[in-house]
C-alpha cells in the first residue's frame, strides 16, 4: 500500500484532520458562520425556516483556500441544511437554493454528497482547549451544535477520541498486510503488538458513553436532527435540492451521519480477514465509503481488495494469540455498539416517524444485523 499521507490519513492522528479543524470561514461567507452557529437559538424558536430563508445566496468558489475551509464550510452548510429539513414539527422534502446550490458546491468539491456525513458531524467537529494538548476527552469541545449541550458534545466527543486512540491501530495497518503478503511473521506480530492495545483503550473509551449521555437526551434531542433522507419513512421520496442543475428538480436519496461512516472497523476488518454473510445491512456497508472523505475511501477499498487470509495468524502461538486479541476487542467493541443501540434507540419511546426506533440514522433495521456482526467477528477467532 502507498504511504498514509496520500489516503489524507495522518500517522499521529489517524482519520481526524492532520491540522486541528478551522473554526471561522472567509469574511465572505461569514453568514454561514453565523446562522450555523446559532443554530442552538433558532432551533429552540420553532421557525428555524424563517431564519434560514433569510440567508444569503453566496458562491463559495472564489473565497474559500485551503483544505479545511471547504471542511468548515460542509460541516456549517451540513447542519444548516439538516436544521432547515428536521428543524421544525414536519420534515421539509424541499431545500431552498440558498442553502442547496452552495452545499451542492461544497460536497462536489471535497467528493462527498451533500448531506450530514461523519466526516463533518464528528472528524471536523473539535478543537482543543489547550492548544498544545492531546486530542483526549477533558481537552476537547465540539466546534458545531444543533441544539448544544453536554448529552450532544458527549456522544460526539467519544467518537472524537475513539478516532484519535485508533491512530495507533491504524498506521499499523499497511505494515501488517505487508507482513501477511510477504509471510513475515515477525513483522505480523510487531504489528499486531502495537495494535491491540489501541483497541482495548478505543473500547475503553466507548465503555465511557453513559458517563455524560442519556438515553432518553440522546434520542429525543440529539438523534433527530442527523437522519438522512434514503429509507425515511418521513421522507419516502427524498429532497429535492433547488437550484442544483446537476438533479434536474429530482429529489435525492441520502443515507444519514452514522458511525458505520467511520473508517475504523471496516479498515480492521479487511486488514484481520474479517468477512461477513450477506445479508440487508451487508449491502448498506457497501455504501458507506460513498460518505467518507476520498482518500479515506480509497484506503478502505484499497485494504478490502487484499482479500487478506486470516489463516496467515495461525504461523505462531504468538501471532495467533495476538490476532485473537485483536479479534475480541474488535468483537467487544461491537458488543457494545449493540447494547449502546437498543438502550438509545430500540426501547426509546417512539413520538415520530420522523424519529424511528426501528431503523437507524443510515436507514437500516439495524438490531438483527448489529448483533449478526458481532457474532460474525467473535467466529473468526483461531482455534
Amino acid at each position: 500500500m502507498r504511504p498514509l499521507h496520500e489516503y489524507d490519513i495522518d500517522s499521529k492522528r489517524g482519520f481526524l484532520p492532520a491540522e486541528d479543524p478551522v473554526q471561522q470561514l472567509p469574511s465572505a461567507l461569514a453568514a454561514w458562520d453565523s446562522y450555523a452557529y446559532d443554530l442552538p437559538k433558532l432551533l429552540v424558536s420553532g421557525r428555524v425556516r424563517h431564519f434560514l430563508r433569510q440567508m444569503p445566496l453566496l458562491d463559495p468558489t472564489p473565497y474559500l483556500q485551503t483544505e479545511g475551509q471547504w471542511r468548515r464550510a460542509m460541516q456549517a452548510l451540513s447542519y444548516i441544511g439538516h436544521a432547515w429539513v428536521w428543524g421544525e414539527a414536519t420534515p421539509s422534502d424541499t431545500l431552498p437554493e440558498n442553502i442547496a446550490l452552495p452545499w451542492y458546491t461544497v460536497a462536489t468539491h471535497l467528493g462527498r454528497p451533500p448531506v450530514l456525513s461523519y466526516a463533518s458531524y464528528a472528524l471536523d467537529n473539535w478543537r482543543r482547549l489547550e492548544k498544545d494538548g492531546l486530542i483526549t476527552l477533558d481537552n476537547i469541545a465540539l466546534i458545531q451544535n444543533f441544539l448544544g449541550g453536554l448529552d450532544e458534545e458527549w456522544f460526539i466527543l467519544i467518537h472524537v477520541a475513539i478516532e484519535a486512540v485508533a491512530a495507533r491501530a491504524i498506521r499499523q495497518l499497511p505494515r501488517l498486510v505487508g507482513a501477511v503478503q510477504s509471510h513475515n511473521t515477525a513483522e505480523a506480530e510487531a504489528a499486531l503488538s502495537e495494535m491491540e492495545p489501541a483497541l482495548q483503550e478505543m473500547y475503553q473509551i466507548l465503555l465511557r458513553m453513559p458517563e455524560a449521555c442519556d438515553p432518553y437526551i440522546y434520542y429525543h434531542r440529539v438523534r433527530p436532527y442527523i437522519h438522512g433522507w434514503k429509507n425515511n419513512p418521513a421522507l419516502p421520496a427524498g429532497v429535492r435540492y433547488e437550484g442544483v442543475a446537476a438533479y434536474q428538480g429530482k429529489p435525492q436519496q441520502f443515507r444519514g451521519e452514522t458511525g458505520a461512516q467511520s473508517s475504523i472497523i471496516p479498515s480492521l476488518d479487511a486488514a484481520l480477514g474479517i468477512t461477513h454473510a450477506e445479508d440487508p445491512l451487508r449491502a448498506y456497508l457497501r455504501e458507506m465509503p460513498d460518505y467518507m472523505p476520498p482518500g479515506h475511501r480509497r484506503f478502505v477499498l484499497e485494504l478490502e481488495s487484499l482479500h487478506i487470509d486470516r489463516s496467515f495468524y495461525a504461523s505462531s502461538p504468538t501471532l495467533k494469540e495476538l490476532y485473537n486479541q485483536c479479534v475480541h476487542w474488535v468483537e467487544r467493541f461491537r458488543t457494545k455498539h449493540l447494547e449502546y443501540a437498543a438502550q438509545y434507540i430500540a426501547r426509546q419511546h417512539q413520538m415520530s416517524a420522523a424519529n424511528p426506533t426501528e431503523v437507524g440514522t443510515g436507514g437500516t433495521p439495524f438490531m438483527p444485523y448489529l448483533a449478526k456482526h458481532r457474532d460474525e467477528t467473535q467466529a473468526h477467532k483461531l482455534a
